[in-house]
């Protein structure tokens, strides 16, 4: 896919990258791998559906996890 920012912008692909060194970091002891394609889509999506969008905190929300979130936000509600 083509860069969608202008030429020599250095922050291009910044969040993407992120994202991956994250994914890896968490997911994969250094230097292991998964033993085949299917299992990989399947500890990805796991972990994306359980630890990343559940249980990991985010700056965005004051360093929350998105459950800390919607609880407080039911708790605050008038």
């Amino acid at each position: 896919m083509p860069s969608f920012s202008r030429p020599g912008n250095p922050y291009d692909n910044v969040q993407a990258e992120a994202g991956w060194s994250t994914l890896k970091t968490e997911l994969l002891p250094h230097g292991t791998a998964f033993i085949s394609l299917e299992e990989a889509r399947l500890q990805v999506a796991h972990y994306l559906d359980t630890s990343f969008n559940l249980d990991r905190r985010h700056s965005a929300m004051n360093y929350r996890s998105p459950h800390q979130f919607e609880q407080d936000l039911k708790t605050n509600l008038p």
